[in-house]
């Protein structure tokens, strides 16, 4: 590639209307050098794909493959975007160190055998790995691992089966992994969450209508409204095949403590989580709790944060798609321009909670 090439990559990076333009003009040139996802569809692809072009509203761009996948997106089936090569070392190690962790079957793989493997020391390749993928190579080999039982289980394939295919030498070993990416016990996933009870209660709150939720486990919901009946709703169509139950008793020092945080007694909430996520998903939830109270993060802060500066758009999916507000504070996060960008719950009540935070800090 030339240097004239590499650097309006580099340019693109900053400005995702030149990766678009790449995608647009189907910029073979490009190939290896970042894809872009879809989330209508939940397929990444190679810029120079010859499928038909999405709208831009629904296109995240990711600087490798294995970033796409995760975020939940699976390759295209038509331009085999894995198949490309990257030029940059950097990223070309971190590649190949996925390549060997997928090709390991889910058997367990050392960080000194990996680093043996690609003729690098241990401390090099977990701080190269970490800077292009945002996540340590055991991070990637455990979400890869649930991954694979996952699609396995959606397949038809039987829970056991599928423990021993994706690497799980136990059942102990699955549920551990389960409890912080399946959000339920791999059995309860298997069925579609059926089975699973689900406690909630409503009250009465400074933004109107709060329903909080929850599993034995801890909260799986938190909801604004202005309607008992559609914030009800709302949580049925979240957890179609699990026994909803209306039950304060289980919930009253969760409802409390959040109503607290928005009467501004109280300005962290520290609420035990059971909710389901992808490995995408929880570096950008994770990174919005790190977010000071009474202090705002643009989208772009956060995608650069976790080390996926042209994640964008994936990022503000992140945050429309956070399962507990306030505990996971997305509404922290705005635009680039300082414009409130959206919010699940109501616009207005994201600049209530915005002025609520910075007069308390005041």
């Amino acid at each position: 590639m030339s240097a004239v090439m590499k650097k309006q990559l580099e340019l693109w990076s900053a400005d995702q209307e030149g990766l678009w333009q790449a995608v647009l003009a189907k910029d073979a040139r490009c190939d290896g050098q970042f894809v872009f996802a879809v989330s209508s569809t939940g397929i990444y692809c190679r810029p120079s794909c010859p499928s038909r072009r999405p709208r831009r509203d629904r296109v995240s761009f990711f600087q490798l493959p294995e970033n796409a996948e995760q975020a939940g997106f699976r390759a295209c089936l038509r331009c085999h975007p894995k198949e490309t090569s990257s030029v940059d070392p950097q990223t070309q190690m971190a590649r190949d160190v996925c390549r060997l962790i997928e090709a390991n079957e889910g058997e367990p793989i050392t960080l000194s055998a990996l680093s043996e493997r690609l003729g690098v020391s241990s401390f090099h390749l977990q701080r190269t790995f970490k800077s292009v993928m945002g996540i340590s190579p055991r991070d990637y080999a455990e979400t890869y691992r649930v991954n694979k039982f996952k699609q396995d289980v959606r397949r038809g394939e039987a829970i056991t089966s599928a423990m021993y295919d994706a690497g799980f030498g136990s059942s102990s070993r699955l549920y551990e992994s389960a409890a912080a990416q399946l959000g339920m016990t791999p059995a309860t996933y298997g069925k579609g969450g059926r089975g699973m009870t689900i406690n909630y209660a409503v009250a009465e709150s400074p933004l109107g209508r709060l329903l909080v939720a929850a599993t034995n486990k801890g909260v799986c919901s938190v909801m604004l409204g202005d309607s008992d009946a559609t914030l009800k709703a709302d949580l049925s169509r979240e957890f179609p095949a699990a026994q909803i139950r209306h039950d304060e008793k289980p919930l009253q020092s969760s409802l409390k403590s959040i109503v607290d945080y928005l009467k501004n007694k109280t300005p962290h909430l520290d609420l035990p989580l059971d909710i389901r996520a992808t490995a995408f998903q929880r570096q950008v939830w994770e990174q919005l709790r790190a977010i000071p109270y009474g202090q705002t993060h643009s989208y772009s802060d956060v995608a650069r944060a976790i080390g996926q500066q042209t994640a964008v758009r994936a990022v503000a999916h992140a945050c429309a798609t956070n399962p507990v507000a306030l505990v996971i504070p997305c509404h922290r996060v705005i635009r680039e321009d300082k414009t409130l960008g959206g919010y699940r719950w109501g616009l207005e009540r994201k600049k209530k909670l915005l002025q609520a935070e910075r007069e308390a800090v005041e």
